[in-house]
């Protein structure tokens, strides 16, 4: 069976999402969707897209597609899963799930009632670096794991719309926070207690409301393995402050052995170039003098072993390995951490909110 996909959006993370899908042998990309006309038929060019559409919803219409992945901004990941619910068509959707926790609980019963999958796109917990650092430490190769540390650091977002919070919902903690808590949460398996938070806005100040610089604290609940010690400590360090290129990394902690593994610069070219190249690597702020040239970024990454696994999904069934409670769950961390830098106290979980935004917490609104 072949899963015919439809990808909504037409930026860096539609185009991910494009080239993990050409990897996948039971997939085919039949349609692609952007607001954006010109955007919208220069994506379906560059990779082969028979049909392109200006407003997603006439592309979910009939049975032109089984399946979308949501890669738009994040204010539209509600509105475009509810659609494709109604639709009757399974959904992967891009991290942040969504603007809120309430949307995020409609999204999963919109879905659940549709009979439809609901996938949470988390990419990094597919990326085979990031994969096998999980295998060691599920294995015992580590010992009792008490400390995982994931950083995601770069200059600052690829789009304008992310300095918006209308639209993002929040700072550099809603655009990569998600992903190193996430992670965290992939490998203790165990549900976090309590969060603590510091948040900036240190070099972006005239851009955005939101925070470019976030480091977060969660604390886990015990599983077991080591009586009296009680939870591992998580950590999610992300930045939009950091010049240089991206750094992306993952730190494993356990009584008997740690495991780093570096996913931005581990499969890098060092180059030197007086004129400059094409950038291959994720938000890469210049190519001339020495750099580290990236390639094939989007398998280390992880989206076509993501991608494979959403078609195996709708093809055999299965629920995926990362829901939307899993989403949802990533998002209220994420709301605690904002409550946290907001308050300056520490923050229980369960959280529960009704803030129309996450960053709203941090801003006091």
């Amino acid at each position: 069976m072949t899963v015919r996909v439809g990808i909504v959006g037409s930026g860096f993370a539609a185009s991910l999402h494009a080239q993990g899908l050409q990897q996948v042998r039971d997939a085919e990309i039949v349609a692609a969707a952007s607001r954006d006309a010109e955007h919208a038929w220069v994506f379906a060019r560059t990779f082969g897209i028979r049909h392109a559409f200006i407003d997603y919803k006439d592309m979910l219409e009939g049975d032109l597609v089984d399946a979308i992945t949501v890669a738009c901004p994040n204010d539209l990941h509600y509105e475009v899963t509810q659609a494709a619910a109604a639709a009757g068509k399974h959904v992967l959707v891009e991290k942040p799930m969504a603007l809120s926790l309430s949307q995020c609980d409609g999204m999963i019963r919109a879905c659940r009632d549709a009979g439809v999958i609901l996938m949470y796109g988390e990419n990094l917990c597919f990326a085979p670096k990031y994969a096998r650092a999980k295998q060691l430490a599920d294995e015992g190769a580590l010992g009792d794991v008490y400390y995982v540390r994931q950083l995601q650091c770069h200059s600052g977002p690829h789009a304008d719309w992310f300095w918006d919070v209308e639209r993002s919902g929040g700072g550099v903690l809603m655009d990569m926070g998600c992903h190193s808590i996430a992670f965290c949460c992939w490998v203790f398996g165990a549900p976090v207690e309590s969060v603590s938070a510091e948040l900036g806005r240190f070099v972006h100040e005239g851009r955005t409301e939101g925070d470019d610089h976030s480091l977060v604290t969660m604390r886990f609940a015990s599983t077991g393995a080591r009586p009296g010690a009680g939870g591992g400590i998580g950590v999610a360090e992300n930045s939009w402050a950091r010049p240089g290129g991206l750094d992306d990394r993952a730190e494993i902690y356990g009584s008997q052995g740690l495991t780093v593994a570096d996913l931005a610069r581990g499969s890098a070219l060092d180059t030197y170039s007086e004129p400059g190249y094409s950038y291959a690597i994720e938000k890469a702020s210049g190519s001339q003098g020495w750099s580290r040239t990236g390639f094939e970024e989007a398998w280390g990454e992880g989206f076509p072993q993501e991608m494979a696994h959403f078609v195996e999904c709708v093809r055999d069934g299965v629920e995926p390995a990362f829901t939307g409670e899993d989403g949802r769950a990533v998002l209220e961390i994420i709301c605690a951490a904002y409550e946290s830098a907001g308050t300056g106290q520490r923050v229980a979980l369960p959280f529960e909110t009704k803030a129309r935004r996450p960053v709203d917490l941090w801003l006091g609104r």
